[in-house]
């Protein structure tokens, strides 16, 4: 009965410090599914005055892109790859000239302020002109 009680107590003892231990991880990776540029996020690495590279990752699945808004500042150049994990999808900002396709990076010099949206360039179901975002240069 006495090792019962100690090898319960052991148990319980070892599932109470993962338990602890799981809560108190600092990931340094984004997880959030909020919809922003990811690693890193554009508005997080963004500088205070422009002329940085702002690196963000565009991810398109059935109906929806998982970052809806790019934040940078005029003089900033903006390295923007696309995705597509669920369908075939590629992404137009008619403002700014570019076309990118699935797997695709592009670097654009933001040479003036304004919000560009961007959004799906291939048909791709029912949900298709919900695919947009923007990219907000100030």
């Amino acid at each position: 009965m006495k090792i019962k009680t100690s090898l319960l107590l052991t148990i319980v003892a070892l599932a109470a410090m993962l338990a602890l231990s799981a809560c108190g991880s600092n990931n340094s990776k984004n997880n959030s599914s909020s919809p922003s540029a990811s690693a890193p996020s554009a508005s997080e690495s963004q500088p205070a005055a422009g002329g940085q590279t702002i690196e963000a990752t565009i991810d398109a699945t059935n109906w929806k892109f998982d970052v809806t808004e790019i934040k940078a500042k005029v003089g900033d150049t903006l390295k923007l790859t696309l995705n597509s994990s669920e369908g075939n999808h590629g992404v137009s900002i008619d403002d700014l000239g570019l076309k990118i396709k699935k797997g695709e990076t592009v670097e654009i010099k933001l040479d003036k302020a304004g919000t560009f949206e961007f959004n799906c360039n291939i048909m791709c179901g029912q949900g298709h002109d919900n695919m947009t975002g923007n990219i907000i240069v100030e």
